[in-house]
């Protein structure tokens, strides 16, 4: 019982590693691709239209490929950046490669409810296309910014469940490795209820953030 609780914690550590790394860059690089499939888009306060037809063939080209197909494809690239294409660390270029996309539509459909009657008073008082966004867009939009973090958070911890299945470490490998094939159903139960529960505060600290900004 004592390895068993070792190895989940273990486990446990190494998913929320994977997560936690992947969705930093995935903040970094989806939310100015979001950013730039608004602004740019007809009607926007920049726009470019092949700019943001290429953009969005490209994110829809990621959000449509499975996860496991995408580790594959994106494999020489992980070996290029981390040294191989097996382990927790390289698991987290895939992760990023496939939540970006998401995060990028996460955007923005959040910044399209912006009211655009806030970006008309913006503009006729002067402010530049950056104050746009950095003043209207991003702080009307961060409730619905905040909810589609912790959505983007959800599904990194499925996709690293995936990961650790196919040797990228965590509670996923654990559960397969340790669980399914070695039939041992408890370490696998186990290591679904701690995923679960995991999901569930992550939703639960995503939800009680955007009350409180929507509050202010």
């Amino acid at each position: 019982m004592h390895d068993l609780w070792s190895m989940i914690l273990e486990a446990t550590i190494e998913t929320l590693y994977m997560t936690g790394v992947a969705a930093a860059f995935t903040v970094l690089l989806g939310l100015p691709l979001g950013v730039l499939l608004v602004i740019t888009d007809r009607g926007g306060i920049w726009q470019a239209p092949v700019l943001n037809r290429s953009l969005g063939v490209l994110v829809n080209i990621g959000r449509s490929t499975p996860f496991v197909i995408l580790m594959v494809a994106v494999s020489p690239l992980t070996r290029l950046l981390i040294g191989r294409s097996i382990g927790t660390t390289a698991a987290i270029v895939p992760l990023v490669v496939a939540a970006v996309p998401f995060m990028a539509r996460v955007v923005e459909q959040a910044l399209h409810e912006v009211h655009s009657g806030l970006i008309e008073a913006a503009l006729a008082m002067g402010s530049s296309n950056w104050q746009v966004v950095t003043k209207v867009l991003l702080p009307e939009a961060l409730p619905s910014l905040v909810r589609g973090t912790a959505l983007m958070l959800v599904n990194l911890v499925g996709y690293s469940a995936m990961a650790g299945a196919i040797g990228g470490g965590g509670l996923g490998d654990v559960a397969v490795k340790w669980g399914y094939n070695r039939y041992q159903l408890d370490v696998m139960y186990v290591s679904l209820v701690v995923l679960v529960v995991m999901v569930q505060v992550m939703q639960w600290i995503g939800d009680n953030l955007a009350n409180r900004f929507t509050h202010k």
